[in-house]
C-alpha cells in the first residue's frame, strides 16, 4: 500500500449506531434495489478524499459516510480508503493504486481538479468513477466512457443559485443594487467565475457586478481583497469559497467593519461547513448557499441523519449532512449498479451505471439518473441560511423549515 492509502471495510458502528442505521438499511433495499442477499461477488469501492491539505476538512467531513456503510448496505461492499492530500497528482497516483489493488470502482474527490485527475486515470484502465462532489463542467466534457456524476455542473449550480437569490429578493422586498464576486482562483473557483460571467447577463439580474475579485484559497490573509470589496460600496457580496477562506473573509469583514445586505454563495461550500460555526460562532449566522441540499422531507434522509448521530455522539449534523449526503448517494448508486450487474466486471458495471435510475434518495432533485455524458441532470438547488449556527433551508417554500432572513444583522449587534 501507498503512503495515504488503507484498504479495509467500512468501520464498524457501535451497536446503538447500528440500531439507529437499521431502518436506513430497509429503506435502502426496499427504494433502491440494494438487495443485501444478491449473490454476486462482494464489490471493492475506492473512496478518494482530500483527508489532508488545505481541503482536508471537507475530505474528512465526506469521510464520515463511510462509517454509514456497514448499516446500509452490510459487508458485501469493501471500502478502500485514500487520501489525497489535496493535491491532484497525489490523486491521480492513489487512483493507479487503488484499481492496481482490486478497487472495482472508485467514488470521490470533492474537488475538481483532483476529480479530473482521477477521471483521466479510470478512462485510461477502464474502471468507472462515480463523483460525489466536483462541479467542473469539463469532466463530463470529455467524451469518457467511465464517468458518471451525480452532482450539478458550476454552469447548473450558478443559475439555480441565482434563481434562488432572486425569490430571496422578492420574497424578503429588499433588493441590492450592486453586487461584488469574490472568489478562490483554483479550478472551481474559475469555473464559477465562467459560468457567472456567461449566465448572469441572461438573467436580467436587479443588481449590477461592480467587480470580481479572486485570491489564493491557501492565502493566510485576506484583508486586501476584502478591504478592495469594501471599496467598491457593493451591497451584496457573492462568494466562492471553502471553509478556511471563508472563515477569513469574514474575519476580515467584521474587522473591516465591512456590512453587505448579504453574503450569499451560489454553490460552493464554506459556509454550512461545521467548522465555519465552530470556529465563527454568532458570525456565521445568515450567510447563504444556494446548492443542492438534503431533502427535509425524505425518509431516507431522516433515517441517514439518525445513523449520523448514533455514530457520531456530540457532532453537528448539520455541518456534515451535505458531504455526507453526496458521498453516500455516490457509493449507493456504485452498490446499485453492481447489484443490477451481477458482477464486478468492469464493463458490466458501467453498463449499469448506465442505466441507473433511483427514485428514491437523500438530497433534493429527481431521480438519480446518467444522461449520454454521464451528468445527471435532475439536481435541483436550495436556499439555506444559516440560523442560530444551524445551516436551514428557507427557500424554495415548499421544503422550507424557516422564513430568509434579508437583509442581515450588522456584525456588531451578534456579540
Amino acid at each position: 500500500m501507498a503512503d495515504g492509502e488503507t484498504t479495509e471495510r467500512a468501520p464498524t458502528l457501535s451497536r446503538r449506531g447500528f440500531a439507529a442505521a437499521v431502518g436506513a438499511a430497509t429503506l435502502v433495499g426496499g427504494g433502491l434495489g440494494i438487495r443485501r442477499t444478491r449473490a454476486a461477488a462482494g464489490l471493492t469501492i475506492g473512496v478518494l478524499l482530500p483527508r489532508s491539505g488545505y481541503l482536508a476538512q471537507a475530505g474528512q467531513a465526506c469521510q464520515r459516510a463511510v462509517a454509514l456503510v456497514p448499516a446500509l448496505l452490510g459487508d458485501r461492499v469493501r471500502i478502500a480508503s485514500a487520501d489525497t492530500e489535496s493535491s491532484a497528482e497525489v490523486a491521480r497516483a492513489r487512483a493507479e493504486r487503488l484499481i492496481a489493488d482490486g478497487a472495482h470502482v472508485l467514488v470521490g474527490a470533492f474537488s475538481s481538479g483532483q476529480t479530473a485527475a482521477i477521471a483521466q486515470v479510470c478512462e485510461q484502465r477502464g474502471v468507472p468513477l462515480v463523483i460525489n462532489i466536483a462541479a467542473a463542467p469539463a469532466i463530463t466534457q470529455q467524451g469518457y466512457r467511465t464517468v458518471f456524476r451525480n452532482f450539478p455542473t458550476s454552469g447548473t449550480l450558478v443559475r439555480n443559485g441565482l434563481a434562488l437569490m432572486r425569490e430571496l429578493f422578492a420574497t424578503t422586498g429588499t433588493t441590492p443594487k450592486t453586487a461584488v464576486f469574490l472568489h478562490a482562483n483554483d479550478t472551481f473557483g474559475q469555473a464559477n467565475r465562467a459560468a457567472l460571467d456567461a449566465i448572469l447577463p441572461t438573467l436580467e439580474m436587479p443588481f449590477t457586478l461592480v467587480d470580481r475579485i479572486s485570491y489564493d484559497p491557501k492565502a493566510q490573509d485576506l484583508a486586501v481583497e476584502v478591504a478592495t470589496a469594501k471599496a467598491t460600496g457593493a451591497e451584496l457580496v457573492i462568494v466562492t469559497t471553502r471553509a478556511n477562506d471563508a472563515i477569513l473573509m469574514v474575519r476580515e469583514m467584521v474587522k473591516q467593519r465591512y456590512e453587505p445586505m448579504g453574503l450569499i454563495s451560489p454553490g460552493s461550500p464554506g459556509f454550512y461547513d461545521a467548522q465555519f460555526y465552530d470556529v465563527l460562532g454568532p458570525y456565521s449566522d445568515y450567510c447563504v448557499t444556494n446548492l443542492p441540499w438534503v431533502d427535509p422531507t425524505s425518509a431516507l434522509a431522516q433515517r441517514v441523519e439518525a445513523a449520523f448521530e448514533a455514530a457520531f455522539p456530540g457532532e453537528r449534523y448539520g455541518g456534515y449532512l451535505f458531504n455526507v449526503g453526496f458521498t453516500l448517494e455516490a457509493i449507493l448508486v456504485a452498490a446499485d449498479a453492481h447489484t443490477r450487474a451481477g458482477s464486478t466486471n468492469p464493463e458490466a458495471l458501467i453498463e449499469a451505471l448506465r442505466t441507473t435510475s433511483l427514485e428514491e434518495r437523500i438530497m433534493v432533485g429527481g431521480p438519480i439518473t446518467f444522461d449520454a455524458t454521464g451528468q445527471n441532470p435532475y439536481i435541483a438547488s436550495a436556499a439555506v441560511q444559516n440560523l442560530n449556527q444551524t445551516p436551514t433551508v428557507v427557500l424554495p417554500a415548499a421544503v422550507a423549515e424557516a422564513a430568509p432572513v434579508f437583509p442581515m444583522p450588522g456584525w456588531r449587534a451578534r456579540r
